[in-house]
């Protein structure tokens, strides 16, 4: 699968989210989680795709079968809709 330059950086930026599962990116892209990781690998610095690898491995929220909600995600109780954020403007 050929992927244009930003699919790429799309694919990074949802793997790089902690919340963002491989199934999404997966759902999105019709690529399997190594793909991602082979992405990963060639798309970011040595130290960086290290970094990422050792917080990613084993992290629930990375994966749909392992995670301890089954909808939504967390919002801070201070977050307003974004017409109407007052926390940002302080």
């Amino acid at each position: 699968m050929t992927l244009t330059d930003q699919e790429k950086d799309r694919i990074v930026e949802m793997a790089w989210e902690d919340r963002t599962p491989f199934d999404a990116i997966s759902f999105q892209f019709g690529i399997k989680e190594q793909e991602v990781i082979e992405i990963m690998r060639r798309e970011m610095k040595p130290s960086s795709f290290r970094m990422w690898r050792k917080r990613v491995q084993g992290r629930n929220t990375k994966h749909l079968q392992k995670r301890t909600f089954t909808e939504g995600r967390h919002k801070c109780s201070r977050q307003r809709s974004i017409s109407n954020n007052k926390v940002s403007k302080r």
